[in-house]
């Protein structure tokens, strides 16, 4: 959209691209100050403590002088895309109609670079509010094969990341959780039709992906973008 086009107004722009009129002049309001702290401080307390859940987490707050319900705390664990580990029904977000794969790599060493990647994403502190970190890497060497920082969780920030990744080689496994982005139609399309096998965490098991969980959880400093 051109807002200083003098021969084609906003109005007709909007209709050629098919857009909501409205929808235009919408400007997206910004966290508050008081939303970064607490999104911030969840994150701490789940980096320190990844096995606690909302209730835990709400307890602490509070007890830091945080007043915030469980309802809260929630909302803002889904939006940052982090759920207690811990064996249980809800701990995957995945979409209940998405399609899970079989954990493929019990009792299974990677043993050559590209054998097997693993995929995670994470939530990083800013000073003014936050972004999403993908990450792959090859479990071989540890190297990290592409990442990408985005202000969403949205399928189309992890596609992205893993067509870039798979224009420099092809791995025979990619791992991942049962997160909705990493379940959907898009993604498991994308690596079936180049003949990458798909592997998927069981429930509650945090260390089936245990070298993208180690990167994720600070091990190369990548979580403090401050």
């Amino acid at each position: 959209m051109e807002r200083g086009n003098k021969e084609i107004s906003l109005t007709v722009q909007a209709r050629l691209l098919s857009l909501n009129r409205t929808s235009i002049y919408y400007k997206p309001v910004p966290p508050s100050k008081k939303e970064i702290t607490i999104k911030h401080r969840i994150d701490e307390i789940y980096t320190q403590y990844p096995f606690y859940g909302s209730r835990r987490i709400t307890v602490m707050l509070n007890r830091e002088n945080i007043p915030i319900n469980r309802k809260r705390v929630q909302r803002y664990m889904r939006e940052m895309g982090i759920a207690g580990i811990y064996p249980g029904p809800n701990l995957s977000k995945r979409n209940t109609e998405h399609r899970v794969y079989p954990y493929l790599l019990r009792n299974i060493t990677s043993n050559y670079p590209n054998h097997i990647w693993g995929i995670d994403i994470t939530y990083i502190r800013l000073k003014h509010g936050w972004m999403y970190l993908v990450a792959i890497i090859d479990w071989f060497s540890r190297y990290i094969v592409n990442w990408e920082l985005d202000q969403t969780l949205e399928v189309p920030f992890v596609l992205e990341t893993v067509r870039k990744a798979l224009t420099k080689t092809i791995p025979e496994i990619l791992n991942s959780d049962q997160g909705s982005q990493f379940t959907s139609s898009q993604y498991c399309k994308l690596l079936l039709d180049t003949n990458v096998q798909i592997s998927m965490d069981g429930k509650g098991r945090a260390a089936d992906n245990i070298f993208i969980e180690r990167l994720m959880s600070g091990q190369l400093n990548m979580r403090r973008f401050t």
